[in-house]
């Protein structure tokens, strides 16, 4: 049963305090990276057949199989699909970024912006299978102009891949998709194999191994973020509707056995209600097992003294998903500094974000949303900037140059402008 406490009880930064798993995959992962490194195409095949079961003639995902998923996926589906599609690229439109030029005096400077080459998408399959993050993680690279987005998921044991991932991918405008899933998947876009090719971003989710992988080869490529076990803060007052806030809870708790699904409200009547809610709705999920346990390990009710201290809280604590469960939502807003994702007053359920609303929803987890951000189309661009100087435009300021160069001890710095100015040997 989750557990009520009054604020205070339990300090902030143990609220969504997980137990952490004790298998320790850094040196599992290192090896599966070597071979991949090493043997390529081979390793991938023989990878795939030990922790997949599927023995497979090929690694692409052909035209042929995605036309099949599309043709086999439920057609309502399909529309709500294309609905969610729509949707992601109308919010990410709105990110894109421009180029910028300065031009005065003699002096010419700017900023580009470049779409890195090629993106690789990591996408879970089995039963963990989200054709909503094919979704949220292709149409923001699409939207950022890169020329080749390349997706890696996991096959069945039959060697065949979730319909609905393919079918997602297809809507999505995926270029080439592969059958490698796991740590395996993510060695062969680091550092490209055969048939795999080496990509300059990774993004998505995955188990333990999957975000191991992607902190080893952080450097020979970007990746978008380490995610955890997701997270869920609910603030609410005294008129919201226990059914619905034990709903939203139950929603992130579902996920996995780590995820966290903590209640902060200045209501102990609801406390006790919602308490009660959870318990009566846990028996009515698929994954009621999963949900137990974290509701039982990580799950928290918290009752502070006014809804202000609940900002306070989630300020402090900075989860992945927010909702503020209240009548004016926006009265609060801008006193949120910390959250991945913020869903907004009574009729906004965390599962919104997930599947429909447009932003998107790889968020960052483990009191990141500090410093960090979703993901967007910026997670898919570079910058570079540029500068120009005429000769008199230099003339005006090769002596500062020199000043603040030999300053530093820099006298080569110093030389450089002078030289071209002063005449300088």
């Amino acid at each position: 049963m989750i557990r009520i406490m009054k604020y205070g009880e339990v300090a902030p930064q143990d609220i969504f305090a997980r137990a952490v798993p004790k298998t320790d995959v850094a040196g599992a992962v290192r090896d599966i990276i070597d071979a991949v490194r090493r043997d390529g195409d081979r390793a991938l095949f023989t990878l795939t057949e030990r922790f997949d079961g599927a023995k497979l003639d090929s690694l692409t995902v052909s035209r042929e199989e995605i036309e099949e998923a599309v043709a086999a996926v439920d057609p309502e589906f399909l529309r709500v699909l294309n609905e969610a599609a729509d949707n992601v690229r109308a919010f990410h439109s709105c990110q894109k970024r421009n180029s910028f030029i300065l031009n005065q005096n003699g002096v010419v400077m700017g900023q580009r912006v470049i779409p890195v080459d090629r993106a690789g998408l990591y996408v879970p399959g089995g039963t963990a299978a989200y054709p909503s993050t094919v979704l949220m993680d292709a149409i923001p690279a699409r939207i950022a102009g890169v020329p080749e987005v390349v997706m890696t998921t996991p096959p069945g044991r039959d060697g065949k891949v979730n319909p609905a991932i393919l079918a997602a991918a297809s809507v999505a405008k995926v270029d080439r998709i592969f059958k490698v899933g796991g740590a395996q998947a993510i060695a062969a876009l680091a550092y490209g194999t055969q048939t795999v090719p080496r990509v300059d971003k990774i993004v998505g989710p995955g188990n333990a191994f999957v975000a191991e992988a992607k902190k080893q080869v952080f450097g020979q490529v970007s990746i978008d973020m380490i995610a955890g076990p997701s997270e869920i803060l609910v603030v609410a007052d005294d008129q919201a509707d226990p059914a619905h806030v034990a709903a939203d809870l139950l929603s992130q708790a579902e996920h996995d056995k780590l995820a966290s699904a903590v209640l902060v409200t200045d209501s102990a009547a609801l406390a006790e209600r919602v308490q009660a809610e959870i318990e009566r709705q846990l028996p009515r999920l698929i994954r009621e097992e999963i949900a137990r346990a974290s509701i039982d390990d990580n799950g928290k009710i918290i009752v502070a003294d006014d809804l202000r201290a609940a900002i306070d809280i989630a300020n402090e604590i900075a989860p992945e998903h927010l909702e503020l469960f209240v009548d004016n939502p926006f009265d609060y807003l801008n006193e949120v500094r910390h959250a991945g994702s913020i869903f907004m007053g009574r009729n906004c359920p965390e599962a919104l974000g997930d599947y429909l609303a447009g932003p998107n929803h790889t968020l960052p987890t483990s009191g990141t949303a500090r410093f960090s951000s979703p993901l967007s189309v910026d997670d898919f661009v570079k910058k570079t900037q540029y500068t120009y100087f005429t000769r008199d435009a230099l003339a005006k300021v090769a002596r500062d140059v020199a000043l603040f160069a030999e300053q530093e001890g820099l006298t080569g710095h110093a030389r450089s402008a002078l030289i071209r100015t002063e005449g300088v040997d």
